[in-house]
């Protein structure tokens, strides 16, 4: 089994349907990955198109428990007086980058877009987002952090 560290980058997002009537839509974004839940900064006034340039980490193991490798990417627009409205999600199925990486010690995916669908699956935008899969040295656990070709 290969542990290790999937990085997000998030960079961006356009074409997205205002859920506000009055004043720009406030986006942010959720970041789900198997019970694990990353929030990005609210885009304040970033209406359909906004730009967030963040990055976010999350632990996997692989092949880890269930078969689920799929980072949910959850659109949201912050509201002041109610609750917060859904935009639209997009999905990136990652196995095959953790596959990579666990065999070669590390994998990416560059920055490309993904669609962003509503609840009924009708397209409503785009994402664009990097993700990097790095596994973790075994012999870091067993030196307190270095490396045995480092004595």
């Amino acid at each position: 089994m290969a542990v290790g560290i999937l990085e997000v980058l998030l960079v961006s997002a356009k074409g997205l349907e205002d859920t506000d009537f009055l004043g720009g839509m406030d986006p942010y974004v959720r970041i789900q990955y198997k019970g694990q839940e990353r929030k990005s900064s609210v885009a304040r006034g970033g209406g359909s198109s906004s730009s967030w340039n963040e990055r976010f980490t999350f632990k996997v193991e692989y092949p880890g428990s269930g078969d689920d490798y799929k980072l949910i990417l959850k659109i949201m627009d912050k509201d002041t007086f109610s609750a917060d409205d859904f935009v639209g999600q997009a999905t990136i199925y990652v196995e095959d980058l953790l596959a990579i990486g666990a065999e070669n010690g590390n994998a990416e995916l560059h920055p490309g877009k993904y669609s962003v669908v509503q609840a009924d699956l009708s397209y409503c935008g785009e994402i664009q987002v990097g993700v990097t899969f790095t596994r973790k040295v075994e012999d870091e656990e067993e030196y307190g952090g270095w490396k045995e070709s480092s004595f």
